[in-house]
């Protein structure tokens, strides 16, 4: 599992379109169909140990909580930060307060070449 973060400072300026104090962050290309959703962690609410059935990335954009790897070591997240696990790699994620993340999925992610590794 890695953690990436996604801060605006790590963005770039968008100047086309006449454009006026916008900043863009890529957070993947793929190449193969990619599944985007909303996933809602309630507080004290968990995501049970799975296995994922495809590479994912994790987004959080509101609240904050915690994400494990197959080891089941608890890492805090929070907005502005993202985690990734690779197809097949065990891991859970919940929330004491609450938790909001956009979970992206598909065979070609590669979050490490617009990202920072935290």
């Amino acid at each position: 599992m890695e953690i990436y973060k996604f801060n605006k400072e790590d963005g770039k300026k968008v100047e086309k379109y006449n454009s006026n104090l916008a900043t863009y962050l890529k957070f993947i290309q793929t190449n193969e169909v990619a599944n985007i959703g909303c996933m809602y962690i309630d507080p004290q609410g968990i995501l049970g140990h799975h296995e994922a059935p495809i590479a994912q990335l994790f987004v959080v954009v509101q609240g904050e909580g915690w994400v494990t790897g197959k080891d089941k070591k608890r890492i805090n997240i929070k907005v502005g930060e993202a985690a990734f696990w690779e197809k097949g790699e065990w891991h859970t994620s919940g929330s004491n307060r609450g938790m909001t993340a956009i979970l992206i999925q598909s065979e070609s992610l590669n979050p490490e070449l617009f990202m920072k590794i935290k």
